[in-house]
């Protein structure tokens, strides 16, 4: 599985950029978010990467930071968003502004992305509003982990734990759910399926 990719960008669309990593052009749906802060074509980029694979095809995803790639694959665990709508969602609001609307409960923000209607706001708001405990918001810093939280969770682990504290999981219960996917993958483990393995222990 592929998560992250650092090359030169070939081109970019409207939906869409390709990465040449030694030659070989890779193609990435991003948010308009992400390809509006990519850098001009020829020159270096880094994207963290989500892979899926279908039957019929395989895709990846692009986006500018770690934050975007956790909030893509929690958006999904929504019925009724899939990736075309999860990016979307994070092409029309920052992740701090999408933290706030959704612990605020407002719709109104929420219906002004791409492919939500009011039914869809009510229902992002109602499954992801209580995984949003501790954030203080309104601040600049909205998910971030206090200094030295992850000092004793090394590499992959550390990243992936700081990603769900970006999410506004408390530290101890994302660690506890982090420690369990790590445990339960062993060597294998990465970023992305730690992260995606952890959302799924928090959300039992």
């Amino acid at each position: 599985m592929i998560a992250r990719l650092r090359g030169l960008l070939d081109s970019a669309s409207e939906t869409a950029c390709i990465v040449d990593v030694g030659g070989v052009g890779y193609q990435l749906f991003c948010s308009a978010r992400t390809l509006r802060a990519l850098p001009r074509v020829g020159e270096a980029v880094k994207l963290f990467v989500e892979t899926h694979v279908r039957e019929d095809h395989i895709h990846l995803y692009g986006f500018a930071s770690e934050s975007e790639r956790a909030w893509f694959n929690l958006l999904q665990t929504v019925q009724g968003v899939g990736a075309k709508v999860a990016l979307g969602i994070l092409g029309s609001l920052a992740t701090d502004e999408l933290t706030r609307a959704l612990a605020a409960g407002d719709k109104a923000m929420l219906t002004r992305c791409d492919g939500v209607g009011p039914k869809l706001a009510v229902r992002l708001i109602t499954e992801l509003k209580d995984k949003l405990g501790g954030l203080e918001l309104g601040a600049a810093s909205i998910g971030l982990p206090e200094a030295g939280a992850v000092a004793e969770a090394p590499g992959a682990v550390a990243d992936a734990l700081s990603a769900l504290v970006n999410l506004g999981y408390k530290r101890a219960d994302a660690f506890a759910a982090v420690t369990v996917a790590a445990r339960s993958m062993g060597d294998k483990a990465d970023v992305s399926a730690l992260i995606r393995l952890g959302l799924k222990e928090l959300a039992k």
